[in-house]
């Protein structure tokens, strides 16, 4: 291939994702111009100058608030997440979250780490002051679980396996979510009702205009009294002054959670993480594979898989020549491509066209190659956001 894809990568992202891209066919670094798709982390681009030539965003990650969706949506770009790829690694974590809070295991450790003298002097230590720690054990408590996507169904079933019992709430459940919930999850009709059963309530939702302070006030008087807040989702999604003041009056008696921030800092209710959840090799390694075949994918064959703004469409390839349309979801879009297309002799052999909220994408395959002029005419129709033609020039 004469012209290579160009990746820009804008954080250190693992070689067990890049060595996916083929040498022959892409050109990799932190340093490129004109890229035709990014990879990046945890770099936050809302300020970034993001060229014209980009044709795809990939995160390796879940959360993609350090990328400006929407206005790569109005460029027609659409931007890639390893959705479920960091699940198990999230999921551990929150075991760990209810270990930590179930057995007062951080002050346990400062009250250890503070002591001084001999054995002897310890041992006596020890015996006279342990009672203060003593926890509470997790089988046949409960756990409520808000949000049942691939971590909230790997943490429900968990807690299942140690004995907890588990009240599950999302409205929003895909049906395939559904089919892979364990039958033992009771399904709450509202996050009132789960809080008011749940020993634990383990927050896994994205963050969204919806879901921002999510858990506020009114939700904190509704829990049981001493009960735990894990997030592991998004700072945002909960109101740190409701938990505080939760905290205050013993309504809550943990809040734990991986975004630390100054209005938490030191408080002796609160166990706060460095933002850990993805944070392991497997993860790191799982996103970028992901991603990567995701952003190949998309950039040889136009196929799209988890992106947060496109729709999902994957269509097996029957000519030589494809082409690609993202455009806004108005009607006549389809008539109008088409109209082009057979004004100008060109046979479509497969068509196939997903929406999704306003966004609309259409892949096409034709009997004979797509001349550049036809490309540009189809660019000019209204509405019509980026065309890309694919041919197969290369096995790659």
């Amino acid at each position: 291939m004469t012209n290579p894809y160009r990746i820009l990568t804008l954080n250190k992202i693992s070689n067990q994702g890049l060595k996916r891209f083929p040498a022959a066919a892409y050109q990799v670094a932190d340093d490129i111009a004109e890229p035709d798709a990014i990879l990046v982390r945890s770099q936050i681009m809302h300020d970034m100058n993001i060229p014209a030539s980009v044709k795809a965003i990939a995160r390796a990650g879940t959360g993609t608030n350090n990328v400006p969706v929407a206005k790569m949506s109005a460029r027609g770009v659409p931007v890639f997440n390893a959705a479920g790829a960091n699940a198990n690694a999230v999921k551990e974590l929150v075991l760990a979250g209810l270990l930590l809070a179930a057995r007062n295991i951080v002050p346990a450790l400062q009250f250890v780490a503070g002591l001084t003298g001999d054995d002897a002097t310890l041992r006596k230590q020890i015996e006279d002051s342990k009672k203060q720690f003593a926890g509470i054990e997790l089988r046949g408590r409960t756990l409520g679980v808000i949000g049942l996507g691939a971590i909230g169904r790997l943490v429900a079933d968990a807690a299942l396996n140690i004995g907890m019992r588990v009240y599950g709430y999302d409205p929003e459940i895909t049906v395939e979510g559904a089919w892979n919930l364990s039958s033992r999850v009771k399904k709450a009709q509202s996050i009132e009702e789960l809080l008011k059963h749940s020993d634990f309530v383990t927050l896994h939702v994205p963050l969204l205009e919806a879901t921002r302070g999510l858990i506020g006030e009114q939700h904190i008087k509704t829990m049981k009294a001493g009960a735990v807040l894990l997030n592991f989702s998004r700072d945002a999604i909960v109101d740190r002054d409701a938990v505080l003041g939760g905290l205050a009056n013993k309504s809550l008696r943990y809040y734990v959670c991986d975004f630390p921030e100054q209005k938490l800092q030191n408080h002796p209710a609160v166990l706060t993480m460095p933002h850990l959840g993805a944070s392991t090799l497997e993860a790191e390694e799982n996103c970028a594979v992901m991603v990567v075949d995701q952003l190949r994918e998309y950039l040889e064959h136009g196929n799209i898989t988890n992106t947060v703004n496109f729709p999902a469409l994957t269509m097996s390839r029957e000519s030589a020549y494809r082409m690609a349309i993202a455009n806004a979801n108005v009607p006549n879009m389809l008539g109008q491509i088409s109209s082009t297309l057979a004004a100008a002799g060109i046979n479509i052999h497969t068509m196939m066209n997903k929406s999704r909220g306003e966004m609309a994408y259409t892949l096409v395959d034709t009997d004979s190659a797509i001349p550049a002029a036809l490309i540009a005419q189809i660019e000019a129709i209204q509405g019509v956001l980026m065309v890309r033609n694919l041919p197969i020039l290369v096995s790659v």
